[in-house]
């Protein structure tokens, strides 16, 4: 097994109910980074889902002009295709733990804006999505607009990568994710169920023991997001 420097990620911390207006919202902070995150519920559908019984979650995703060294510009007209990419890896992984049956023809709509970016602003996104998008399903549930539990598992996501050195670290920072030989974002349930697995090699390529490490690892590591999930939850 490949050297492991850092098998637990960064303080992670989700503060829920910092907007009263949302069904369900929350500031996830994965070390520096802080994302803030609403849910809005609608009760209707897309047109292409109307009259099927069935839900829809999506998301939208955001970086504020102050969130990085360099102010980031407004995507005021047209997204950008990392924009584009990172949404929707949002709401897919979020409809992947969701049986949108038991939603009934009601839309959930996460999103997500980045306070400070220091890397893993998509996994904090999923990872805090997921924890607004159950006090959302709660607070329907409470008031009787859902009948049964739509959620099947919990949900999370960090990203792992491989230092010059060859050492797998877990959670990484900006400054270890853009000096990294290897990048991966990982998305699994609380189950132990892998729902995306994004890996590229920046520089050298890495083996199918190297990605089995990376795997492991993130297991181990994503133990720490679920506490923070259900102790936020609970």
């Amino acid at each position: 097994m490949a050297s492991i420097t850092r098998s637990e990620p960064r303080k992670v911390v989700f503060t829920k109910g910092i907007n009263p207006y949302s069904a369900g919202s929350v500031i996830a902070e994965f070390g520096n980074t802080k994302v803030h995150i609403t849910a809005s519920v609608e009760e209707n559908v897309p047109g292409w889902m109307r009259n099927t019984g069935k839900g829809w979650v999506t998301a939208e995703y955001n970086m504020l002009p102050g969130s990085t060294h360099t102010r980031s510009r407004r995507e005021r007209n047209k997204l950008g295709g990392r924009t584009q990419e990172i949404q929707r890896l949002i709401g897919r992984s979020l409809r992947a733990v969701v049986d949108l049956k038991k939603l009934g023809e009601i839309c959930i709509t996460l999103d997500c804006d980045v306070l400070v970016a220091d890397g893993g602003t998509r996994t904090t996104s999923v990872s805090g999505a997921y924890v607004a998008l159950e006090l959302a399903i709660k607070k329907l549930i409470a008031e009787g607009k859902v009948k049964e539990n739509p959620l099947k598992d919990r949900l999370g996501a960090l990203s792992v990568g491989i230092d010059k050195e060859g050492k797998i670290i877990a959670d990484l920072n900006y400054e270890e994710d853009s000096s990294c030989e290897t990048d991966m974002n990982i998305v699994m349930t609380q189950s132990g169920k892998f729902v995306e697995i994004q890996g590229t090699a920046e520089g050298e390529a890495f083996s199918y023991e190297q990605l089995l490490d990376l795997l492991e690892c993130s297991k181990k590591a994503l133990g720490s997001v679920f506490k923070a999930q259900n102790q936020a939850l609970s």
